[in-house]
């Protein structure tokens, strides 16, 4: 495997913009799991030798002795570039095909993300979807232990596509792992705005833990604070699915299991389920079988066959795979928008859909036989016959009624005609 995937405890990073300075990651011996990403932080390979590009066409990474780890503010804040986003959703396919980092990618888009408070609502002080993990204030959140490694692994498709926001760049990574996973198509739009520096960062403390003394009010807690509901908490907790925990980073979780020993990736650690690069409702399954003890189960996990309001949507996900992915994937696209500002407002959609036909203007030369203009009186008629069905010359109709009455009354002069001659 690539170092990317590798088990390094520290992580040094050299920048041409500050010359002889370097700044050693080192993560905390133990971090608590967020419960709405606890599988993916666990899978957070711990920091390793990342080094970022210093030729940034937009957004350049800088080092200093006082700030450490961070991001130039880019020139323009405006919208990404439809096609530079298609393309590096191909590149980022690749990466996830060859890296096997679709819970790390997952998680670096939740965790920009899930920052946001509907109580506040200024941009970008109610955080969200804005791009501000990428500056070191916020990744040295202990939630975001290990989030550098994935930086890592998208800065070579930033670095090509210059016209792309890292805040759409961490939710198009997001939503393309889910989908190669096997998971259902996230309904997204982009166009989302980068705050610009690291004072734009939100504060510490906003993600929520995995083990915390009462599960299920703190889920709630945290996430009626971002705006979103009992369903769409249970829902979104169906992304445990993919990931394990390593307890040496994390203190959850078993060294190594028959699911996990032999990787991909770096060997060890405990996943929620067997196939733990594969999205599915196995996750719900397993949780309420509880006959596996390799696989792994957290207080925020177990809460969801426990609290009354919770279990309605986790029993039904644990028999309706269907109804998980379609819940899921509303779930998703409103947690990767959540305050996030748009240019253009509406945002941008990248899969093309397809584009109702202009109904065709009422021409009636079109009509003729092609040897000979139709009379004036002619044309009258026709217009009259054509108007009665509610056409105009600005209002055409929405299917060629005109032409179908021609050929009615085509059929049935030819049908009199043999019916005569009998």
């Amino acid at each position: 495997m690539t170092s990317s995937l590798g088990n390094t405890a520290s992580s040094r990073i050299s920048a041409s913009s500050s010359p002889g300075v370097r700044l050693s990651l080192h993560p905390p011996s133990s971090f608590s799991l967020l419960s709405f990403s606890s599988s993916f932080k666990p899978f957070a390979f711990s920091p390793l030798s990342s080094h970022f590009s210093p030729h940034q066409r937009r957004s350049a990474v800088n080092v200093s002795s006082s700030r450490g780890f961070g991001t130039v503010a880019s020139p323009k804040c405006a919208a990404s570039n439809s096609d530079q986003l298609k393309s590096a959703r191909e590149d980022l396919k690749q990466l996830l095909n060859s890296q096997f980092c679709h819970p790390i990618l997952v998680r670096l888009g939740w965790h920009d993300a899930g920052t946001y408070n509907k109580n506040i609502e200024e941009w970008p002080q109610r955080g969200g979807a804005n791009g501000s993990l990428r500056f070191e204030v916020e990744l040295k959140h202990a939630a975001n232990a290990g989030l550098v490694n994935a930086l890592s692994l998208i800065q070579p498709i930033k670095d090509k596509y210059s016209d792309v926001t890292f805040a759409d760049l961490f939710q198009l990574a997001s939503a393309t792992a889910i989908e190669e996973a096997g998971g259902p198509k996230i309904p997204m739009k982009y166009g989302r705005v980068d705050v610009s520096g690291p004072n734009e960062c939100p504060e510490e403390g906003r993600l929520p833990d995995a083990g915390p003394p009462s599960p299920a009010d703190h889920l709630r807690e945290v996430f009626y604070r971002m705006g979103l509901n009992d369903k769409e908490i249970v829902a979104l907790s169906g992304a445990h699915t993919l990931g394990r925990s390593r307890p040496e980073r994390s203190g959850w979780g078993k060294p190594e299991t028959k699911y996990t020993k032999d990787g991909p990736g770096t060997p060890g650690g405990q996943s929620w389920t067997v196939q733990w690069l594969k999205f599915d409702n196995s996750y719900f399954k397993d949780i309420k079988a509880k006959r596996d003890e390799d696989l792994l189960v957290l207080p925020t996990d177990a809460v969801l066959f426990e609290d009354p309001s919770f279990k309605v949507y986790a029993e039904n996900y644990a028999e309706d795979q269907e109804t998980l992915f379609k819940d899921y994937a509303e779930a998703h696209a409103k947690l990767s928008n959540l305050g996030a500002k748009f240019d253009p407002p509406e945002g941008i959609v990248l899969d093309d859909t397809p584009v109702q036909a202009v109904p065709e203007k009422f021409v009636a030369a079109k009509y003729s036989t092609g040897k000979r203009e139709l009379s004036d009186s002619m044309k009258r008629k026709i217009r009259a016959e054509y108007e009665s069905f509610g056409g105009g010359p600005d209002k055409p109709l929405p299917t060629n009624y005109f032409l179908n009455i021609i050929i009615i009354i085509g059929m049935l002069a030819i049908l009199t005609s043999l019916l005569g001659n009998y």
